[in-house]
C-alpha cells in the first residue's frame, strides 16, 4: 500500500461536532416560495452523471468511506426494537470498524465513530445511558413518526419527552397534506413550532419527498422547512415507498444552496433510507462536494441516515485490506 487512507483525507481524531451557528430562520416569504421551479428532466440527467464523474479507488476510496462512516447517524428503527438492540447498536456508534482492519489501514489512530445513533424517542434512555461519556449525540424521532398525523399537542409532547430523556437531536415528521395542497403558512408555523419545542436540539426536519408527488413540492417544503428554522432538512423515514433518491438530495441541496446565499446561513443535509452501499455512500458524497463544497463533508452539515449501510462499508475496506470480500455476518450491527 503506497499510502495509508489516513493520510488521503480521512478525518482527523478528534470527532467532536465544532461549534456551528444554527439556523434561526426567516420570516416567511410567500414570493421566494412560489418562485421556485424545478426542472425534472435537467435535475434527473444532472444526477444520472453524478455516478460517473466522479470515482475515487485503492486507497482514496478506502479514505473517503472512512469519512462516510464518521458522517452516519447510525439507526434502528423497527418495530421489534429493544433497549437490549439499542445498546449493541451504540456499542457498533462507538466503534464502527473492526480494530484489525483500522490497523491494517493505518488509521487505528483516528477515534473512529459515528456522527449519532437514531432512535425511537420511547429508546432515547438505552442511548443516553450506553453513549455516556462518548460525546456521540443521540437522535430520537419524534412528532408522529413516520406519517406526522397524530394531534400537535401529542407530537409535542413527545418532543419534550425525547429532550427529557437526554436525546440531544430530534428529527420530526411535517405534514405532507400541507405541501400537497401549498398551505406553506400552515407547514411554516408546524415547523416553527417544533423548533420552538427544540430548544437548544438541533431539528431535523423530515420531508417525506416519497410522498409529495413533485420535485417543485420538495424544493418548496425544503425552502419553507429552513425559513422555520431547521438546522438539517432530510429526504425521508425511510418507511415511504421511495425514499433518498439523487434527483431528490440534488433538488433539496440546491434549496440549501439558495437559502444560504441569501441569508448567509449553511443548513445541513440527511438524506435516508434506501442507501444501502459503499457506493451509494461514494455518490452521495460526490454530490455534496460538487453542489455545496467541503464544507459539507463534515457531520455538523451532512449526515447519511443509515442502519444496513455500515456493514457493506465494513465489507469494502476489508476488501481493499485483504482481496477478498467477507460475510455480511462478519460485522454485525447489533
Amino acid at each position: 500500500m503506497a499510502s495509508s487512507p489516513a493520510r488521503q483525507g480521512a478525518p482527523p481524531a478528534e470527532f467532536a461536532l465544532p461549534v456551528h451557528p444554527r439556523n434561526p430562520g426567516t420570516p416567511l416569504d410567500l414570493s421566494w416560495v412560489r418562485s421556485v421551479r424545478a426542472n425534472r428532466s435537467a435535475i434527473e440527467r444532472r444526477a444520472a452523471t453524478i455516478p460517473r464523474r466522479r470515482t475515487v479507488k485503492k486507497e482514496y476510496q478506502a479514505a473517503w468511506l472512512l469519512r462516510a462512516i464518521t458522517l452516519m447517524d447510525l439507526t434502528t428503527l423497527q418495530g421489534d426494537d429493544t433497549p437490549a438492540r439499542v445498546r449493541r447498536l451504540c456499542a457498533k456508534a462507538r466503534a464502527p470498524v473492526r480494530a484489525d482492519l483500522l490497523a491494517a489501514l493505518g488509521a487505528e489512530g483516528l477515534g473512529m465513530r459515528v456522527a449519532a445513533v437514531c432512535v425511537y424517542h420511547a429508546l432515547v434512555p438505552a442511548a443516553v445511558e450506553a453513549l455516556r461519556g462518548t460525546g456521540i449525540p443521540v437522535a430520537a424521532v419524534s412528532t408522529g413518526f413516520p406519517a406526522g398525523l397524530s394531534p400537535m399537542a401529542q407530537r409535542i409532547g413527545e418532543i419534550r419527552a425525547s429532550l427529557e430523556a437526554g436525546a440531544d437531536e430530534i428529527d420530526v415528521v411535517i405534514t405532507r397534506g400541507h405541501v400537497l395542497g401549498g398551505d406553506w403558512p400552515a407547514l411554516y408555523e408546524e415547523v416553527r413550532t417544533f423548533r420552538e419545542a427544540c430548544g437548544d436540539a438541533h431539528i431535523k426536519v423530515i420531508l417525506g419527498t416519497g410522498e409529495l408527488g413533485t420535485l417543485r413540492n420538495v424544493a418548496r417544503a425544503s425552502l419553507v422547512a429552513m425559513m422555520a428554522g431547521a438546522d438539517f432538512i432530510k429526504t425521508s423515514t425511510g418507511k415511504e415507498p421511495v425514499n433518498a433518491t439523487l434527483p431528490v438530495g440534488l433538488t433539496m441541496v440546491r434549496a440549501i444552496r439558495e437559502y444560504g446565499e441569501r441569508t448567509d446561513v449553511r443548513v445541513g443535509f440527511k438524506p435516508a433510507g434506501g442507501i444501502r452501499t459503499a457506493k451509494d455512500a461514494l455518490d452521495w458524497l460526490a454530490m455534496m462536494k460538487d453542489e455545496l463544497g467541503d464544507p459539507w463533508l463534515r457531520p455538523e452539515l451532512f449526515r447519511f441516515g443509515a442502519s444496513g449501510l455500515l456493514a457493506d462499508i465494513e465489507r469494502q475496506l476489508e476488501f481493499f485490506v485483504t482481496g477478498r470480500y467477507s460475510a455480511f455476518h462478519r460485522h454485525p450491527l447489533a
